[in-house]
């Protein structure tokens, strides 16, 4: 679950990030508040939010079990553990 939370925040900090190395390349002063206008961080929020999203779409299409998929539970055979799979 903490993967999951820590992927979708990088994903999050991705336009940020990119913004900021546009700073740098241009050699503006990255942490003076004139060069985070509230409408360029409004635009980057935009954009974040529309990664995550995307990105948890794709995660719910292309993850887990196929369609039609039966579940057996992680069980004892012969004294020792199977763990459970999908079928």
């Amino acid at each position: 679950m903490i993967r999951t939370v820590l992927t979708e925040l990088g994903i999050f900090l991705i336009p940020f990030v990119l913004y900021a190395i546009f700073l740098i390349a241009t050699r503006a002063a990255m942490l003076h508040p004139a060069s985070w206008p509230l409408r360029v961080v409004g635009w980057l929020t935009a954009a974040a939010l529309v990664l995550v999203i995307l990105s948890l779409l794709l995660l719910v299409q292309y993850s887990g079990a196929p369609p039609g998929a039966t579940y057996v539970p992680a069980h004892l055979e012969d004294g020792r553990l199977v763990p459970g799979v999908e079928k």
